[in-house]
This record gives C-alpha cells, structure tokens and sequence, in this order.
C-alpha cells in the first residue's frame, strides 16, 4: 500500500541481522516504538532487508506482534504503539500558554484517556497559517523522543464547514461506519478503532472528515456524540446540527443576561393601569406581546376604537455591541420544534425579565393606535413604558370566553377585556377586507408528543377567530412602527414582499386553464394584485383540488424578506411595514425598536449611525437566517412524521398528488400530512412521459396519466428515521385518458423483473431514479 503524503522513513538504526533471516520480534517492536509515524509492511521489510521470500513470514509476525498488544493499527493499516496518535486528526487551539505557545486538544479522543502533549510546529511562509484560538485544523502529528508530537497544519477548517452528522454503526473489526442523516449525503464514512470518541453504535454523532484516502471509504473522525439516535430528542437535534444553528451561548452573553434588572419608572410612561393581557399558544414559554382595546372616546370618532400593543423592551437589556447582542445577531432568530425552543436570547430574558408574565412589572415598548369603524387608522403614539399584564390567556380560553363558555380566570375579564378586543377585530377585519389581502388556506400541522417524547399523534392547526385577532393587532402596530420611522427618519428593517415573477403567473394561469379555471386573465397593462389571486382561491372553493391549488398560489409568490429598502408588502396589500412585535425572537424587530427609540427620543439603547451598504447587508443575512430556521423547524416535523408513520409501514393510506417529476410522484397523506414518494420504476409498467407545464406523466402505452391534485391509494412501503424519508406504493390512483404526447419527455417504468442488455452493475439504469430519503 502507497504512503500516506507527507509521510517519511523512519530514521532508526536497524541491527544487521544474516541474509535470509527474519527480524525478531522485540527488533520489531523497537523499530515501530522509535518511529515518529506510524510505519507499514514495506517500510520495515526495507529497513531489516527482508527479501520477497520472506514477506509472507514478515506478514506473519506482524500479526503476532498487533495480536500481544505493543502496537495496533492506523491510518492505511499502518503500525503504531498501542495509544501514540494517529498520523492524521482534527485538532483545535484551546488556548494560548504563559509562554505563548498554542494549547492543543486533539477532538474525538476518549476524554478518560490521556492524550500526550501536542505542539503545533511554526507555520511556514506559503503554506497554512497555524489556528487561533478557538479555531479548528486537520493535522499530520510527529512523535518525538520525549513522547510529545508535534502536529503540522493540513489545513483550517471553517466552522460548520465539512461536518457530517450520521449514524455510528460499529463493524466487528472495531472500527465504524458512519451514515450521514442528510438524504442529499450518500457517503458512507469510515471511523478508525481510536476515533470513535467512545461512541455506541446506533448514536447519532457529529464528525469532521479527514483528508479522503486514494482507495476505499473517505475516513472520518467522530468529535461530539449527540445520544442515541432512537431517542426522541434526536429528531430535533438532526436539525439543529444539520443546519448549523448556535445552541450554547457565549458565557459573556450568559454573564450579561444573569446581571441584567427589572427596571424602575423612571421617565417611561406608566401603562400599569390598562389591563393587557397575553394571547398565545397553550405550551408557549415566552410572551412578549400584549394587547389592550376600548371604545374610543372622542365623540368625532363614533364606533371607532382605542387600540394598545406593548411588546417586550429588549432594546433596553440587549445593547448594540454587546455580547448578548452578538450572539443574538449570529442567531438571528429563536428556532421553535416540537419538543424545545433554540431561543435568540437566554433565558433569563427570553423566559424572564422579557416575558410579560402576569402581575408582574416589565419593561416595554409600546404603540397607542386609534382606528375609525372601518378598521382605518386615523393616528398613532409609539412609547417606551411600564406595564404589568392583567392575565396569561390561550387562543382557546379567549375563544370559548367570547362563545359564552369563560373559566375561572376568563370569567371576569370577559365583558371588559376581552369583548372590546373583538369589537376593535371587527373594524381592523373590515379594512382588511377592503385591501383585498391574500387569503391562503393552508392547513398547519402539529406534531403532539406523549410524555416519553415520541409522537403521539398529528393534528391539524385549529385557526379561530383569537388567533386573527392577535394578528389583526400586531399588523397594525407593524404598519405604525414603520411609518414612526419614515416620519422621524431613522433606517428602517422593513419586511417587504414583492410582486410575483410575471414567468411564475404564466405557468400558473396555463396549468389553472388546464382545469377550467380562468380567474388570472389580467388586461394589457394591468397590475396584478392580491385579489386576483382570492378569485382563483374562490373558483377552487369545494373542487377536490382546492388544497392543491392554494399550495400552487403559494408557491408563485415572492419570497418575504428583511431590507432597509422599502418595496411594500403585496400579501398583506401594505405600502409600508416593518416587524416590530416579537424582539424576543426575531433580531429585525430588535432593530426596529432601537430605531424608534433613538428616533423619538426615548433614552438608552438606541441604535447607532448604521452604514446603509453594512444595513443592507444585514437584511440579507437576517432573511438568510430565518430561512435556515424555517427549514430546520420543517426537517423537525418532517423527521417526526416519519417517524410516527414508521409504525404503520404495509398501511394503506388515501393521499394526493402534490408534485410530479421526472423520477416520480411525490404524495401527501389525507390525514397526517405526511409527504413521500412513488418511485417512477414502482408505477404499472409503461414508459412514461414527464410533461412540465402540465405537471403530470403519461404513460405511452397505456394512456394513463398521473396528475398534479390526483387521489391516489397508496402503500407505505418504507420509513427511513435516518434520512427522514417515505417511501410509497401505488395501490389505486391516476386516469386512463388518452392524451397527445407531442413534444413529452420519455422516461421508462420497466416491467417488475425485466433484464436488458444494458443492466449493468453500477450502472444507472434510465426511467429510475434513487429514492427520497
């Protein structure tokens, strides 16, 4: 086997020994132990001068030799004393030492084991800069003669750069393999006997892989073990690792939010007298908006209401700079999955001294809003207060309070809280209306874990008229704090939401004629807006493909996003709007609040002169950052649902069509909402033809046609925990309508057992594709 690169002959004196004659085993041992690396076969049948008659002996010997336990195997089989350090591992500086010198830790070795010292050797001009502390670099390590190695950067790595996150599957040898949890990952990684990190197999474990071997398996070293991949706390974590997402906080930050106090008076105006209350989800931990409303007094203003929002003051405990504001600006986001919170802030504010906790006094940021009887906002007052909430309610008490069902604790504030709320909902629904904002029906789902964690079932987001109401209030304190901005000229974070590609609307009015609806003709010149697209979610109203078509209306619109640079927001029909109402976990509204605080006056806290490139960019990277939170929190449910329907597997389930593709259907179960696929190659025999615009495939033969919003039965046939993935089979489903073909892609389902002369090992065979893991 060829060396490793970089790897040298040991210098080591070699006693003569008569022609013909093998080594003994201690000369063996010696020759190994003063080695500064690991040596193979070849480099001591050279160094002894034992000629090809006598390799098979030497082989012999060797074995004896790893089977006592003076040396054992490494990199590329290569012997080594029994706990020297491998030829090549991912180290990280940890500090440096009082006489300058790095302090290394090697990642991945057992913690219970000594490690020898490790000194990096001085970085040479033209090749990698040593790390600093903190930093991370795959190494090659030399032994010297006192015991200590010295470790030779290959090169850096960048954080969250290579990592594979996989499962550790032990081999009988006593190394492993590591199967990596992203279905887009099909590597399979090899893990030596001394770089496991003492993990069991089946543990879910973060690894970093090493410089790829010219033959066999890349090689991978195992620095973290993140518990067994069948606990239920794993789904979280596979996301959580997956997409890089900060879990620990800086221990400055966790200082700053330890030492931080409730605050006094002062010159904020007092808002203890009005009685706001809480309205959120029944397990939520943080709350960090509140909501008040009245009949307005003024008598010009007859049916009109009096409206106040006060959200959390985080501006006040989170300063630009800081720690805490550092770390929260790496985050970006809080991140929310079944079974835990990854908040943006630590707890001592996020569940504390920023959540507006019943009965007790809490720093805010508040708007007064006061709105005519149609819902249109005639002025607003932005202040910076002190509040103490009259009450902690769920969307469900606040609900069954107005339907003439309160408790105990919704009982008194019925008449005088909670009927004004829906009163000023009302009016705020009526302008909303008018707008003509647009009205997607997309069920939610809900993953309900039992005590043990695991699923217990899925349900359906319940949306009721609370639910509205809350959001009806924080659009219209959003729509203020943008507009305070623009009148004091501060730099706003606006959440914009543009128009839709005019190439999108194409594609969507073709496929919607295909089904007889023709709601998206637009005039020459015509403008589109929200309300054509409600004219489409209204001719859809009760047609089997209603679901589907909701989804494809969604996905023709604009990406939302965070910039400085106002477009407007096009779903909700707004000129202006700016996230103001959840700094607790989102940084954009943060920003907002020291925007209007310096803008309006309103003490410490405020934000500083902002370069408009360096704001803009920050908007890039927050919307990129809340992006990596969506798709973590739905590889969460995803995992989660697969793992619930991974009992079920041989089931029959009824399900729709939700995407078509040259490789297969993609399907979503009726009542859990679960997504997998039906392999191309799984379909009844036929070669296929994939047509685009018109979302479907036909069968060339048999003129049978599987449609985008087709009813299929289908059979679960696979539910991979690793990858997070379902795999289905076609029991009933699809139209044998015959179809013109002019211009279709050929794709081929073959016939179950079919050979052709072109099925090969290892060759891809056409018409089939990999399936979704």
């Amino acid at each position: 086997m060829a060396k490793p690169p970089g790897a040298k002959p040991p210098k080591v004196r070699v006693p003569r020994k008569g022609p013909g004659s093998l080594p003994t085993r201690q000369q063996v041992v010696d020759f190994i132990a003063a080695s500064p690396v690991p040596v193979g076969k070849r480099e001591i049948a050279k160094a002894f001068k034992v000629g090809s008659a006598d390799r098979v002996a030497l082989k012999g010997l060797l074995k004896e030799i790893e089977r006592s336990g003076p040396v054992e195997r490494s990199h590329h089989r290569r012997l080594a004393p029994v706990g020297a350090l491998p030829e090549i591992a991912v180290i990280e500086v940890t500090e440096i030492d009082a006489e300058g010198e790095p302090v290394v830790r090697l990642l991945g070795s057992d913690p219970a084991v000594p490690v020898p010292t490790i000194r990096l050797a001085a970085g040479r001009r033209g090749g990698e800069e040593n790390p600093g502390v903190g930093e991370r670099a795959i190494a090659r390590f030399r032994r010297q003669e006192d015991g200590s190695y010295q470790a030779a950067i290959v090169r850096k790595i960048e954080p969250q750069g290579e990592r594979v996150l996989g499962v550790f599957k032990a081999q009988p040898d006593g190394t492993a393999r590591i199967l990596p949890t992203d279905r887009r990952n099909k590597t399979t990684y090899r893990v030596r006997a001394n770089e496991g990190l003492s993990a069991a197999d089946g543990d879910l474990v973060l690894a970093e892989p090493l410089p790829v071997p010219r033959l066999g398996l890349p090689h991978a070293q195992v620095i973290e073990r993140l518990g067994a991949m069948g606990d239920p706390k794993a789904i979280s974590l596979i996301a959580i690792h997956q997409q890089g997402i900060p879990v620990g906080f800086p221990d400055a930050a966790l200082r700053e939010a330890e030492a931080a106090k409730p605050v006094a008076l002062g010159t904020r105006t007092d808002l203890r007298d009005f009685p706001l209350i809480t309205i959120d989800g029944a397990d939520a931990r943080d709350f960090d908006d509140a909501v008040w409303a009245a009949p307005d007094t003024d008598p010009a203003n007859e049916g009109g209401w009096h409206l106040l929002v006060a959200i959390a003051d985080v501006s006040w405990y989170v300063r630009p700079g800081s720690p805490l504001d550092r770390s929260a600006k790496e985050r970006g986001n809080s991140v929310y999955f079944p079974d835990r919170v990854v908040p943006m802030l630590p707890e001592a504010l996020s569940n504390e001294l920023c959540s507006l906790k019943p009965a007790v006094e809490r720093a805010c940021m508040a708007i007064h809003m006061w709105i005519d009887a149609e819902g249109k906002k005639l002025k607003h007052q932005a202040v910076r207060g002190l509040m103490r909430s009259a009450a902690r309610l769920t969307y469900e008490q606040v609900q069954a309070a107005m339907d003439g069902r309160p408790d105990d604790t919704t009982g008194p504030l019925a008449d005088p809280v909670i009927k004004p709320l829906y009163g000023a909902y009302a009016a705020l629904d009526k302008d909303r209306r008018k707008r003509g904002t647009l009205e997607l029906d997309l069920p939610e789902r809900r993953v309900v874990l039992g005590e043990d964690g695991t699923v217990e079932r899925i349900d359906r987001r319940e949306r009721l008229d609370s639910h509205k109401l809350i959001e009806e209030f924080m659009i219209a304190a959003n729509v203020a704090a943008a507009e305070t901005l623009e009148k004091v000229h501060k730099p706003c974070m606006y959440r914009v939401h543009d128009a839709p590609d005019p190439e999108k609307l194409v594609a969507l009015r073709e496929f919607l004629e295909g089904l007889d609806i023709h709601a998206l003709k637009l005039a020459k010149g015509q403008v589109v807006q929200p309300m054509h697209f409600n004219r489409i979610l209204s001719a859809a109203e009760g047609r089997p493909e209603a679901a589907m078509i909701n989804e494809l209306v969604l996905r023709s619109q604009a990406q939302a996003m965070y910039a400085p640079d106002n477009l407007g927001h096009f779903g909700l029909s707004l000129q202006r709007y700016a996230h103001f109402t959840s700094p607790i976990r989102r940084y954009a509204d943060l920003l907002v609040h020291r925007a209007m605080v310096a803008g309006l006056g309103l003490g410490d806290g405020g934000l500083e002169p902002v370069d408009p490139e360096g704001f803009a960019e920050l908007g890039v990277d927050l919307s990129r950052l809340e992006r990596r939170a969506a798709a973590a929190e739905r590889s969460a449910v995803d995992r989660y649902l697969v793992a619930y329907m991974a009992k079920h597997v041989g089931t029959i389930f009824p399900g729709r069509v939700n995407g078509v593709t040259r490789f297969g259907l993609f399907v979503t179960l009726a009542e859990s909402g679960a997504d997998g696929l039906i392999p191309i190659s799984t379909l009844p025999a036929d070669y296929y033809h994939h047509d685009e615009a018109a979302h479907r495939l036909v069968g060339q033969r048999s003129g049978r046609v599987y449609r985008l919003g087709d009813t299929v039965d289908v059979r679960l046939a696979e539910a991979d925990p690793v990858a997070g993935g379902l795999t289905f089979q076609l029991i009933d489903g699809g139209d044998e309508d015959r179809v013109s073909r002019k211009g279709l892609k050929l794709l081929r389902s073959p016939p179950v057992g079919a050979k052709r002369k072109f099925d090969k090992p290892g060759r891809k065979k056409p018409g089939t594709a990999p399936r979704r893991r």
